[in-house]
């Protein structure tokens, strides 16, 4: 139905192509002039109405209430074969992923629906029609178009999105430094030579949209994912140790996807949803099949293929260290040194809690799981050397140590 306006008290119609953005930029220039600057700049101002994307039923500072909610559905109605390949994406499921998490409504709602922590990042994935009722009901306007997490509203900029520096603001810091791995690694050296004109401009020089959205394309994963294991069924990969697959058991206790006694639990299925880990040896290798094929467009096949099984077995050296550490703190709440917190739903330690975990010798096996076995593997894969020693192995060394001391003074203690 075309919207009815009046006029000296006759109503008429106007149909909505003739709705023009200049009334809308005519105000907004006054209230938001630097919004106006970036939609001047867009595509958008060239063939698109605002109507389009916000709707027609706000048309005043009175009724901003009425602004439709901008989702990537909304994006869809244009980019369709983008938007398709996204939600098949692990960034299309990272909204689900951290409500799942299992002390994320701990947190101070601004961390959270707020978006000034885990909510800032993760609001680039998916969230119903109902969430977002429930966010917005609560006070929360902005963050659910997923979209613009990458393309930033309101230029859109393809440009923007395809440097490194679009990928920083989430892929940093504690638990998954990727881009201080990237841009200290020779990959992001190079690039940044290559920008500063120091290299040929036609030098190869990786970024992240380079190796994890070839050829643009947005269905973004990874062989390992972000916990980095692997399964397939509830059995090792093909040709795996027993050694490794006993230690990534070890793992998988600790991360509540099995129970103590190794059976699976309902976390395995969120797991599963959240695409956080490849669980069958197809899965897998599809995966790996992807990064070789990008690997070899600079490498040979050899190094390709050689290098990245470096880093295969970085996380078996790695599991190794933390399948030790998981069973020390295992032992003393069995042998009752160390009191199973109540939010537990086993008696094993659950590395998911995150610093919610109540004990120093907790935390201190909270630490060693999310952010040095993170920089061990993924300094591994990112070809930085101090990342995957220094930062990563060279701490989780020490982790095992200290963990391993506590425990003892905590059973001196109790005798």
């Amino acid at each position: 139905m075309k919207p009815l306006y009046a006029l000296a008290g006759i109503l008429f119609c106007i149909p909505y192509s003739s709705l023009s953005a200049q009334e809308c930029v005519e105000c907004h220039r006054k209230v938001t002039p630097g919004i106006v600057r970036d939609w001047e700049q867009s595509k958008h101002s060239k063939d698109t109405e605002c109507y389009k994307c916000h709707g027609i039923r706000h048309k005043s500072e009175k009724d901003v209430d009425k602004v439709l909610t901008v989702t990537a559905d909304t994006c869809a109605n244009c980019h369709e074969k983008q938007v398709r390949q996204f939600k098949k994406s692990k960034h299309a499921f990272a909204w689900g992923t951290m409500k799942a998490m299992p002390t994320t409504h701990w947190k101070p709602m601004e961390l959270i629906d707020g978006m000034k922590g885990c909510g800032g990042c993760h609001k680039i994935g998916l969230k119903s029609e109902e969430e977002i009722k429930r966010l917005k009901k609560a006070g929360s306007g902005f963050g659910y178009a997923s979209c613009d997490a990458c393309h930033t509203r309101h230029t859109f900029s393809v440009k923007e999105a395809r440097q490194p520096e679009a990928c920083s603001t989430c892929h940093m810091g504690f638990d998954h430094p990727q881009w201080e791995m990237w841009k200290t690694s020779k990959h992001g050296v190079r690039y940044q030579l290559k920008r500063l004109g120091k290299l040929p401009k036609d030098s190869i020089a990786p970024t992240c949209q380079t190796c994890h959205m070839p050829k643009k394309n947005h269905d973004i994963h990874t062989a390992w994912g972000f916990l980095a294991v692997r399964t397939n069924g509830l059995a090792p990969y093909p040709g795996e140790s027993k050694e490794w697959w006993a230690d990534r058991v070890t793992m998988l206790k600790g991360l509540g996807v099995l129970t103590p006694e190794g059976k699976p639990t309902p976390r395995l299925d969120v797991v599963a949803k959240a695409q956080v880990a490849r669980l069958s040896a197809k899965e897998w290798d599809q995966e790996r099949a992807k990064m070789l094929k990008v690997c070899t467009q600079c490498h040979s096949s050899h190094f390709a293929k050689s290098e990245l099984a470096k880093g295969d077995q970085m996380i078996r050296q790695v599991d190794k260290l933390m399948a030790k550490a998981i069973k020390v703190v295992a032992g003393l709440y069995k042998d009752g040194i160390l009191k199973k917190p109540e939010t537990y739903a086993f008696a094993y330690p659950d590395l998911l809690t995150f610093h919610d975990a109540p004990t120093p010798i907790e935390m201190r096996l909270f630490t060693m799981h999310l952010k040095h076995r993170m920089r061990a593997f993924q300094g591994t894969f990112h070809n930085n050397p101090d990342y995957a020693l220094w930062y990563g192995w060279n701490e989780m060394v020490q982790d095992l140590r200290e963990i391993q001391e506590m425990a003892r003074q905590m059973r001196k203690e109790k005798q």
